[in-house]
């Protein structure tokens, strides 16, 4: 990990705000403009009441020795590949009525580093650039054409509990951004898995995408290590160059209207409101109410 932010740097060195661990530079603009201070992880780390730590590797590695690993054989692949020939996700779009559960190889497999069931830990591919919108504050945007389906960052910060979810959620004030997010699983015999992430204090660059009620990214919880998902945004079509990356922070990739509190209140307060500008836009963000309730209590055991 790294802090972004400090002394200024001279003028002739291009601010990144990635401070190199990502595979390229992320970029800032308008010249001169720093976004505030945090510190860099292009990974998930562990926060305070997480249940599993997200560097442990604790999945079984493929004992495939052939490249590319093959559906049905590699126990990575138990259904079908989730990536195509171009390395772009399977079944993502308007089509996709659900994101289905990905596999990637692990640091255990005995597949090659290149094997084709390998995207989303191979980090960031794509010039991205973190910049100063006209209302939403910081935003992201590409610096290149991104095909339909082509991985373009994670989502990483702390993994929390959630009583420690909760009570962050409880401290922040109106003028606060709320970065936290909460993953819902559907798994069997109607069960849910939970997994907070919260990039305000150590995270990627993630945490600049805005919401947008009709976005042009979609986020699928991807399993590389162990059962603690990375949260990785593809492109949901393609995407030109200079236009702003977003998603729904829903989770419903296509954001509808809330019948249920058209007046956008949140427990008595205004909710904020949404400058998408999309047609479909619902005029306030989403926000998930099971986090502003009665405070749970921390498992100090």
């Amino acid at each position: 990990m790294a802090t972004f932010g400090g002394e200024p740097e001279a003028a002739t060195e291009p601010l990144d705000v990635a401070c190199g661990l990502e595979n390229l530079p992320v970029s800032v603009w308008p010249p001169g403009a720093r976004p505030p201070p945090f510190q860099y992880s292009p990974d998930h780390v562990t926060g305070p009441g997480a249940d599993m730590d997200p560097s442990q590797i604790t999945f079984p590695g493929c004992v495939c020795v052939q490249t590319p690993c093959v559906p049905g054989t590699c126990s990575c692949l138990l259904h079908d590949k989730n990536y195509d020939d171009s390395l772009c996700l399977r079944d993502i779009g308007l089509e996709a009525k659900y994101a289905r559960p990905v596999f990637e190889c692990n640091a255990l497999c005995r597949c090659s580093p290149h094997c084709p069931n390998r995207v989303v830990q191979r980090g960031l591919q794509a010039h991205l650039q973190v910049f100063l919108t006209d209302r939403k504050g910081w935003g992201l945007r590409t610096l290149e054409l991104i095909p339909k389906g082509r991985f373009v960052c994670e989502y990483a910060g702390e993994v929390l509990g959630l009583s420690e979810a909760q009570r962050r959620i409880h401290s922040q004030t109106i003028h606060d951004s709320n970065y936290i997010i909460a993953v819902r699983e559907h798994v069997c015999k109607g069960q849910v898995m939970e997994t907070f992430v919260d990039p305000t204090h150590i995270g990627n660059l993630g945490r600049f995408l805005n919401h947008a009620c009709e976005p042009n990214l979609l986020m699928v919880p991807i399993r590389v290590d162990s059962m603690v998902p990375r949260l990785a945004l593809f492109a949901a079509r393609d995407i030109v160059p200079g236009e702003e990356l977003s998603y729904d922070y829903s989770g419903r990739f296509l954001n509808l209207a809330d019948t249920e509190d058209p007046e956008g209140l949140d427990h008595g307060k205004r909710r904020k409101p949404c400058y998408c500008g999309a047609r479909a836009c619902t005029a306030f963000l989403p926000y998930d109410s099971s986090l502003y309730g009665p405070l749970e209590e921390a498992d100090i055991s």
